[in-house]
């Protein structure tokens, strides 16, 4: 098994995203989501995709003429497969990514280490509970901005026609190196779905 998935003894809910689970945690991100970020924070220097799984989010990035590195712990077919986020003490201008779910806190974590400008989570809306997080991450580190979704996102496996709405609420969670140390919620505007789904 693989530790770095259940880190903090995390558990894995019982609601999952719809994905085949091919591997620990594999859920594609929709373009849709990606464009929503990057329409709305910018970000300067290089990137580093470091989940990037099949290539989804990193193929949208390099798509709007950014400089990308994409690793993954896991042989997905894109990038530089058996690099543990976690572990691996690599640095990078910005780093964008879904994370594993079970692996969320450590991202947060290794993230804020190895982002010297940006750093971008997608999580569940949820993530901003609990006390651990109160305690540890939002304390020491909180985000400067978390951006909701106005619209649901689902995530579905490559190949899969995408039929219907999730019924988790994601948003993006942004650290920036530059901003106040106070957290500002905003909000996407509606539209994104349609426009690059």
């Amino acid at each position: 098994m693989d530790q770095t998935y259940n880190l903090n003894g995390g558990f894995k809910p019982t609601l999952k995203r719809f994905a085949d689970l091919a591997g620990p945690d594999f859920f594609p991100t929709p373009r849709w989501a990606t464009f929503a970020l990057i329409d709305n924070e910018k970000f300067s220097g290089d990137i580093w995709e470091s989940a990037c799984g099949d290539g989804a989010m990193s193929r949208v990035l390099e798509q709007t003429g950014r400089s990308v590195f994409s690793s993954d712990l896991h042989n997905r077919g894109y990038g530089e497969s058996g690099r543990d986020f976690l572990t691996w003490s690599r640095k990078a201008d910005n780093i964008i990514t879904n994370p594993p779910y079970n692996s969320a806190e450590g991202f947060a974590a290794a993230g804020v280490k190895n982002a010297s400008r940006k750093f971008a989570l997608l999580l569940r809306l949820a993530f901003l509970e609990g006390a651990n997080r109160a305690n540890t991450i939002f304390a020491k580190s909180p985000p400067a901005r978390v951006w909701v979704f106005s619209e649901r996102i689902t995530f579905y496996p490559s190949g899969v026609e995408p039929k219907g709405t999730g019924t988790t609420a994601y948003a993006w969670f942004i650290w920036d190196k530059d901003a106040p140390t106070r957290t500002e919620l905003r909000w996407f505007k509606p539209g994104y779905k349609k426009r690059y789904g």
